[in-house]
């Protein structure tokens, strides 16, 4: 018996449809996108439910070159 949840979302940042699969984590559309938790909590602040792959994949982007681009521990 499959106890899989797939389910049809609506993206809250582009509101784009997507299928999130909660019960198959492995094959969900975020599986290899990684955020640490600073990162996490921020996104969770401002969303609240499940984003699609391609905000999730430009919201890392962004958060990487913000912290490259003005991360005060850097040695520049």
């Amino acid at each position: 018996m499959n106890t899989c949840k797939h389910e049809p979302k609506k993206c809250p940042r582009c509101n784009g449809g997507f299928e999130c699969k909660v019960g198959d984590v492995a094959n969900c559309q975020c599986n290899g996108i990684s955020f640490n938790e600073e990162q996490k909590k921020f996104i969770g602040e401002k969303y609240r439910d499940c984003l699609c792959r391609n905000c999730l994949l430009e919201l890392s982007k962004q958060m990487g070159f913000f912290k490259e681009k003005f991360d005060v521990t850097s040695n520049r």
